[in-house]
């Protein structure tokens, strides 16, 4: 199983911060490749929704664009099925909450034919750790302040983490790991070059399709896998395929031979014995933005907002009546940490309660039935991500009738994944995110939930919630699963205070024609990928 990453269904993904799953599954009786024989020298083609924007690896949090990524770069680690880490680029290691080292393989070379070193794997953790570099992964893989250290005669790198870390080992493994010409220049890495993964990018053309081609020399990988395995591709073609009817059409005629199907869509492709392998992502989730200025920021209206909708309604139209109740932020099996964070914390729907909090706040109807308070109408701008399907769309639309019925004028903007990151990242222009984040680990949220705000920091909601903070900084400095009840505390007081409203998750299938794969921390795993014909 790979090591953990962000990826996405989210935040648009953003977060890679998303979600996993081991293994495919299929309908009772099996799947059509049972019948087909594992085929050498094809292509994989794979559907996308969205388009990934840059590929650099450090500075992206985007799930669609970190899927790529995982074709073009490895990590220090992996995990096994049963979260165990194993080697990848390192073949040996060893850490606490403050201290990690690494030995690497040998003989690991870059897709530009340079050798990999101990002061390259160096140089990318220094870069991620330094907050002048204003990396998407600081935080996240990397806490600010991080040093590395190498030796590469001995092929080791050592480090001290900027701040008490307890999932060390596992954050600084995921990082992944770019060749020294990239980090040279790192508008390469925008391309997806200078890669140490199994696959190097041969062709770009944005918004249409990306090639890469598989690195005959890549002999490492996860544990112990072989090169010389029948059923792997020579290339992967990577389709930017918006509409999921499209998606679903095109695996049926074998055009794609991997694609995320979320809605009706599904359907169809399991009468048709389509092997799918699935993952658990959040689909409910929303966020106010709290930025001076913003309506967000008066907890009387999150309240009341929250308290208008239905959510397991919502949750039902958003997941096709086949999701179930959130319980924390983390949804990537095996799960580091399993309480329950969520329930019994949100607000019930109660369209009157909501009324009544928003007299007491101070926002009146006015003769339109939009609420007023000090000649500031309550209009919003509520954001949602395309890229996660139909049921999206519909979802928000009941939302945005709900939060009328309130009197809530609520302006709906549809937006893909690299939208949704400028949104939320960079212009600020929103009140509402329905864009969910997924996370790996539950120590992943910190950043989000309690860093620096942009352009500084991906704490885009403009969080300041002290209590997590504390809380969260306590459970950092337990090892592993020592933290696991302070952490689940920590997120506790997020919902409480409606910081983030996570209220229903999905089971997600990537379905394949023609080809078999895992798929783990919700992408797939470029080393399990088998062609059938």
């Amino acid at each position: 199983m790979r090591n953990a990453r962000l990826t996405a269904a989210a935040v648009a993904s953003v977060v890679a911060l998303t979600v996993s799953a081991c293994g495919g599954t299929s309908q009772p009786g099996g799947d059509r490749t049972a019948n087909q024989k594992l085929t050498d020298g094809r292509t994989f083609t794979m559907g996308i929704a969205s388009d990934p924007g840059s590929l650099d690896p450090a500075m992206t949090v985007l799930a669609v664009a970190l899927q790529i990524d995982r074709f073009l770069y490895d990590g220090l680690i992996d995990l096994d099925a049963s979260g165990k880490p194993i080697p990848n680029l390192a073949e040996k290691f060893e850490a606490t909450t403050t201290t990690a080292a690494f030995t690497l393989r040998d003989g690991i070379t870059c897709a530009d034919g340079a050798r990999l070193t101990a002061s390259d794997v160096a140089a990318n953790i220094n870069f991620v750790g330094d907050p002048v570099n204003k990396s998407a992964m600081l935080g996240l893989s990397i806490t600010p302040g991080t040093k590395a250290v190498a030796d590469d005669a001995a092929r080791t790198v050592t480090l001290t983490s900027g701040a008490p870390d307890a999932f060390l080992l596992r954050n600084v493994g995921s990082l992944p790991i770019v060749c020294g010409k990239g980090l040279a220049d790192r508008s390469t890495l925008a391309k997806g070059q200078h890669g140490t993964g199994m696959f190097t990018m041969t062709e770009l053309v944005p918004n249409d399709h990306y090639t890469l081609t598989r690195r005959k020399e890549y002999a490492w990988g996860p544990g112990q896998w072989q090169r010389d395995q029948p059923g792997l591709p020579d290339k992967v073609v990577i389709r930017v395929v918006p509409n999921t009817t499209t998606a679903a059409n095109l695996l049926l005629s074998r055009e794609l031979n991997a694609a995320t199907i979320t809605g009706q869509d599904q359907q169809r492709l399991r009468t048709q014995k389509l092997f799918h392998s699935d993952f658990v992502a959040p689909m409910g989730e929303l966020f106010f933005n709290q930025a001076p200025g913003r309506l967000g920021r008066d907890p009387a209206v999150r309240r009341a907002l929250v308290q208008a909708l239905d959510l397991g309604q919502i949750g039902k139209v958003l997941t096709s009546g086949n999701g179930k109740p959130a319980t924390g932020l983390v949804t990537a099996e095996p799960l580091a940490c399993s309480g329950d964070s969520v329930s019994g914390k949100l607000p019930a729907f109660d369209v009157a309660a909501a009324k009544a909090g928003l007299d007491a706040a101070g926002w009146l109807p006015g003769p339109d039935g939009v609420r007023v308070k000090d000649g500031k109408r309550l209009t919003l701008t509520a954001i949602y991500g395309q890229q996660l399907g139909p049921t999206m769309a519909s979802g928000a639309e009941l939302m945005q009738q709900s939060w009328k019925n309130v009197g809530a004028d609520v302006t709906l903007k549809a937006v893909d994944s690299p939208g949704t990151s400028q949104v939320l990242f960079g212009t600020g222009e929103w009140d509402v995110s329905m864009a969910p984040v997924g996370f790996v680990l539950p120590s992943q949220a910190v950043p989000f939930m309690a860093g620096p705000k942009p352009p500084t920091g991906t704490n885009f909601a403009h969080i300041e919630n002290p209590e997590f903070a504390t809380l969260a900084k306590q459970a950092a400095s337990m090892p592993g699963e020592a933290g696991c009840a302070t952490w689940t505390a920590a997120e506790s007081a997020l919902v409480s205070r409606l910081d983030v409203v996570p209220f229903v998750h999905t089971v997600v299938p990537i379905f394949g024609s023609d080809a078999r794969f895992d798929v783990v921390l919700g992408s797939i795993v470029p080393s399990t990928i088998r062609m059938y014909s």
